[in-house]
């Protein structure tokens, strides 16, 4: 019995690894590009790290794997490499019929991989969360707004921009794609702390304002990877809505279930539980 309870301990870390490593092996063949390998390689391993920690009861397991992605991702993808990692880059990019940085990462993160891991881009590797969520609101303290309608407009208008851009045939579009990748971080940050102390939610900014979760949103709702309650258990405490940063019901397994796209796999309703039924 102990054996199998440490195959399991290892099970998620190792999928997770296993997943990333395929990814890039195959991008770093049909792309002849050795980067990719290093890439994925080490967004998985972090992951892996993070998830391996977590088995262990190390209580900033996912903050490990979120700083070590988000750092690397932020500074030496975006700083370094002037890589514009934001929706804008994602559209500058596609724009431009070129399927590389940006798109991969979204195709990867954000688009395909939600299919497998919901929402896990949010709670593991996104650079601006990285932030918001050393702020002290780390529960929501208020009930949740219905202004998620403002993401399509931050969606839309990203889109606009790089649209017009293109139309108007703009010189130095690399440049401009850079200044916007720091501009628009600055913004995100700003936007993010003030939305945080406001409503006294450090999650405010990912649930009405950015525009990445309108790509995550859908394919979560079909995400593998989900955290489910055993309803012998459970007996319906409450404690495990207090924690979640999400608003998200985990007592109910349905796919429908309430702010059932916006679980990030924080786990902190796991932690929570005080029966184990998570």
């Amino acid at each position: 019995m102990e054996q199998l309870k440490g195959i399991k301990r290892f099970a998620l870390p190792v999928m997770m690894w296993l997943i990333f490593e395929t990814i890039a092996v195959t991008l770093w063949l049909t792309k002849q590009n050795l980067f990719y390998l290093f890439n994925f390689s080490y967004i998985g391993t972090s992951l892996a790290i993070g998830f391996f920690l977590f088995q262990f009861q190390y209580k900033h397991a996912r903050r490990v794997a979120q700083f070590l992605v988000g750092t690397y991702m932020f500074v030496y993808l975006g700083l370094i490499c002037n890589e514009n990692m934001q929706i804008e880059g994602f559209w500058y990019y596609l724009f431009t019929g070129v399927f590389e940085a940006a798109t991969i990462h979204y195709a990867v993160a954000k688009i395909f991989g939600p299919l497998i891991f919901g929402r896990g881009w949010c709670g593991y590797a996104c650079w601006t969360a990285m932030i918001l969520d050393l702020l002290p609101y780390k529960t929501p303290r208020q009930p949740r707004k219905k202004w998620g309608f403002i993401r399509y407009i931050t969606f839309a208008l990203s889109f606009v921009f790089v649209s017009a851009l293109f139309l108007a045939q703009v010189n130095h579009m690399e440049k401009i794609m850079f200044w916007t990748f720091l501009i628009g971080n600055f913004v995100y940050y700003a936007v993010g702390v003030m939305l945080a102390f406001a409503l006294k939610d450090n999650r405010a900014f990912c649930k009405y304002i950015c525009p990445i979760t309108v790509f995550l949103k859908p394919m979560s709702y079909f995400s593998l990877m989900r955290v489910k309650c055993d309803k012998s258990k459970c007996i319906s405490c409450g404690k495990c809505r207090k924690v979640c940063p999400m608003d998200v019901d985990m007592t109910d397994n349905s796919r429908k279930r309430e702010n059932g796209t916006e679980c990030i796999l924080c786990f902190e309703c796991v932690k929570a539980c005080p029966k184990k039924a998570l």
